[in-house]
This record gives C-alpha cells, structure tokens and sequence, in this order.
C-alpha cells in the first residue's frame, strides 16, 4: 500500500521529491516541495527529527524489552558496532515508540477466541506493590487487554474488564477467587452499562480445586521475569508505559512458545510485518 504524503505545514498533498537532507547518521532523507504553500518539508516515517539510525532504535527497543538493561544496550552498541548513546536515550526511545505503537494497534480488529483468562499480579516499584491486570486469549494467546493500577478493588476491576472486552466478546472470562471479580461482574455485565451483553464468569479457586488460573499464569511469569530485568520498576508515570512496551512485545513481536506464532498473526492482524517488527509498526503508526 502506497501511503500519501502530506505537508507539515499546509497539510496538502500537493507535492513532490526535491533534493534529500543529508544527515550523520541516517543517511540522506528525501525532501519534498509543496506546490500549494512553496514549502520543504520531510516526511514523518515515525522517527521524525530523531538523530539516531531507525535501526539503532529499534533494536534498543527490542532488546531492552526482551531482556537486557538500557545500560547493558548502551555497552553493547559502543563495544559490538562503535555507537555511543547514552542509557537514558535508550529509556526515551522505549516509551515515546510504547505510546505511539499503542495507540495505533488499539485501533486494529482481531479475530479472537470464546475463552478468556484474567488475573492480577504484583508489580514492585520503588518498595510499592502496584497491580498489573491482564487478560489473554486462549486461543490466540494474544493479551486483550491490561491495566495498572495502586490497589486491587472492584472499580480498578471494572476499569480492567472494560479493557479486557474492548478487542473481542468471549463466552466466558475465568479469574481466581478475587473477591472484587463477583462485583465487577455483576456490575458490568449483567445491566444494561455495556448494551445488555453478558459474559459468564468462570472461578478458579486454588483453595477449593487446588489447581492454579495457570493459562494466564505462564503470561505472568514472563512478565515478572523481565520486571525483575528492571529491577523493580520506578517512576509510577513511568512504569505503565514500561508495561505496555512489555504486552506490545508479547502480542506483536515474538513467537509464542507453544504455537510458535506471534499471537498477533493468530489473531489475523493482517499487519505483515517483516522481520524487525519494531520498525513496521513505528512505520504504520505514523502513517494512521
């Protein structure tokens, strides 16, 4: 699909190629000429005025979310490829593409399963124990949904189910024995809030079958094995972007160990990604 571009300026898409912007390290960017205000201008791929090599980035991304430190990304670019950035770049450049990724693939469809699972766990941050809710699809095992939040209640559970229903309407959601779940429920789906529509609630409690809510439990361990990466989380505006970078990752960029798909493709996202899935959706995201 051939995207249009459109002036900065006069946002006309009257224009053409005129020259290039030579840059140190990104090579030359073509310019345009708009026709209707008599302006330069370049066009925003997703790293507008960035500095650095698309590439660089995206691979920081990718790896800091996957397992590595920002300090650990710098070390490696300066010893590995002679690129001298400093740590908190690489911290800059997760959160400001987690946002803009984001945004852009809450407004995609998906073709979910019937059978959801949610839960909540504890994230550490700065001595605090905040709540991360997630929900996940069975099928796909694409995370539909998630929330953060400082405590674990029946509002904070209603925010949750609202996010976790927001790209697909299963038959059922199983949580454990939360007792906010009940609440949030009755709250949510069986009144007229949400158009009428009714979701059964399954629970698993362990002290009863003594069998954990395991389906989204193995999402959780990989969660918390790379907050701990992190070694706890720190600033609360922070951290929620941190989380997000984190689902993005598991939903959009890697294969799930079990299907060996990325849960994204499972779900036919239809984004046709290449291999450095980072920077095709920083692309799609500035062109939307």
């Amino acid at each position: 699909m051939v995207s249009v571009i459109i002036c900065k300026h006069c946002k006309s898409n009257n224009n053409y190629k005129k020259g290039f912007r030579r840059t140190e390290f990104r090579g030359k960017i073509q310019k345009y000429y708009c026709k209707t205000c008599h302006k330069f201008f370049t066009n925003d791929d997703g790293f507008y005025r960035m500095r650095n090599n698309p590439g660089i980035i995206t691979m920081s991304i990718d790896m800091y979310v996957s397992n590595l430190s920002s300090r650990k990304m710098r070390n490696q670019l300066k010893r590995h490829l002679n690129y001298k950035i400093s740590h908190i770049s690489i911290l800059d450049w997760v959160r400001r593409y987690a946002l803009r990724v984001s945004r852009f693939v809450e407004r995609l469809g998906y073709n979910l399963g019937e059978s959801f699972y949610a839960d909540e766990t504890v994230i550490f941050r700065e001595g605090k124990q905040d709540k991360f809710w997630c929900c996940l699809d069975w099928d796909t095992r694409l995370i539909t949904g998630f929330h953060y939040s400082l405590s674990a209640n029946p509002t904070q559970a209603q925010e949750f189910l609202k996010k976790a229903i927001s790209k697909g309407k299963p038959k059922y959601i199983q949580t454990d024995a939360g007792v906010f779940y009940p609440r949030a429920f009755k709250k949510l789906f069986y009144s007229n809030k949400l158009s009428g529509l009714t979701i059964e609630h399954k629970i698993q409690n362990y002290q009863t079958t003594h069998i954990h809510n395991y389906r989204i439990e193995t999402v959780f361990m990989k969660i918390k094995d790379r907050v701990l990466d992190f070694r706890g989380l720190k600033a609360l505006w922070s951290a929620p972007i941190l989380m997000t970078a984190i689902v993005i990752q598991h939903n959009f960029i890697e294969n799930h160990s079990t299907t060996d798909e990325v849960p994204c493709d499972s779900a036919n996202a239809d984004l046709n990604l290449s291999e450095n899935r980072w920077l095709d959706l920083i692309h799609l995201s500035a062109n939307k």
